[in-house]
């Protein structure tokens, strides 16, 4: 179990809600505390700063990731664990689904959401190393990505995702529902 590690997708904003950032730091929290290294976007701010800073707290690994062109702009963490600056936001992305065993989305915006169906994507596709199926959980407090949810079973009715690769994406509404969907699951190739 120590050695799994969750990557956290979420914003370099607070949002709307200060809900979401009590769930970041509920989240951070508890991937700590239970033993996973968590892997998340590098930035210091927003629900990011927050996710890492709950889990630093708790004495978990924190790997950061973060693109040159925005370690200046999202304010690059320098108290994780480890700090990856890389080339261009593919290869952030790329480090961040090499690194990661699973996949936890707090809200954010169009990178957040990039970043979901991209992994989703490549493990429907079988691209993780080795063909890893590398589960991506939606987390919220019920507000956020219900209308995604609703979207995701409407393709499956529509007939452009079938109902296997819908299960790559579950949604949970507390974080120990969130960590047990992303890490309860046979590490098997797709």
């Amino acid at each position: 179990m120590a050695n799994q590690k969750i990557c956290v997708f979420c914003a370099s904003k607070e949002g709307s809600d200060a809900e979401f950032l009590k769930l970041a730091e509920e989240l951070g929290a508890k991937i700590a505390q239970k033993g996973f290294g968590l892997i998340y976007g590098g930035a210091q701010v927003g629900l990011m700063g927050q996710v890492a800073d709950a889990a630093l707290e708790n004495q978990g690994e924190v790997i950061g990731v973060i693109p040159e062109s925005l370690a200046d702009r999202e304010i690059a963490h320098s108290g994780v664990t480890s700090l990856i600056v890389t080339i261009d936001m593919h290869d952030r992305k790329r480090t961040m689904y090499d690194l990661a065993d699973a996949f936890i989305a707090l809200p954010g915006g169009m990178g957040t959401l990039e970043e979901v169906f991209e992994a989703a994507t490549w493990t429907k596709l079988g691209m993780h190393r080795n063909g890893i199926y590398k589960p991506v959980v939606l987390l919220d407090n019920g507000k956020f990505w219900q209308d995604m949810i609703r979207f995701l079973d409407f393709q499956v009715s529509a007939g452009f995702v079938s109902q296997k690769s819908r299960e790559i994406v579950s949604s949970a509404y507390t974080v120990d529902q969130a960590i047990d969907f992303a890490t309860k699951f046979p590490r098997i190739s797709q």
